[in-house]
């Protein structure tokens, strides 16, 4: 719930004023398009360059984190705050449902979307992470979800980059 409450910053601030602003400078959008790109292309380094290294060492398996002192719910929330890509995201997203003329209550409307939503799968993915077959399948699986997603990642710059 503390990544869902970070969500719901996030998605405040996009609908509130990023997106406007997109539309209205849109200088301000295309260096956030290529500061954005930048940011994914370092992230989908660090992540496969661990896959590399766990694969070669031959660890397919994420390592154990310890546990911090905090608890989930605020090292949800942190995590979450601090983390840019989530703002840019939903300001990106959200800008094309927020142009033109709309009625006064389309703003709340969207934002109760993106926020409920968000608290409905964050909290099913907290659930169903308690099962123990499924936490083992996703701990086993761990370096190929993040060699994936660093895939996934690298090719979403690219197409930043490319202005698509």
């Amino acid at each position: 719930s503390g990544i869902a409450c970070g969500l719901t910053v996030h998605a405040t601030i996009a609908i509130a004023g990023m997106a406007v602003m997109f539309e209205r400078f849109p200088l301000l959008r295309n260096v956030l398009r290529w500061v954005a790109a930048t940011y994914l292309l370092w992230l989908a380094y660090v992540l496969l360059r661990e896959v590399f290294v766990s694969w070669r060492s031959g660890t397919v398996t994420r390592a154990h984190v310890p546990e911090s002192g905090c608890a989930p719910f605020t090292r949800g929330l942190l995590c979450n705050l601090f983390n840019p890509k989530v703002a840019l995201f939903l300001a990106a997203v959200c800008a094309p449902f927020l142009a033109g003329d709309h009625p006064a209550w389309w703003p709340v409307a969207l934002w109760m979307v993106v926020v409920g939503e968000g608290f409905i799968l964050w909290s099913l993915w907290v659930l169903l992470l308690q099962w123990h077959p499924l936490r083992s399948r996703y701990e086993r699986a761990a370096a190929w979800i993040d060699g994936g997603f660093g895939i996934a990642l690298a090719a979403l710059a690219m197409r930043l980059i490319s202005g698509a």
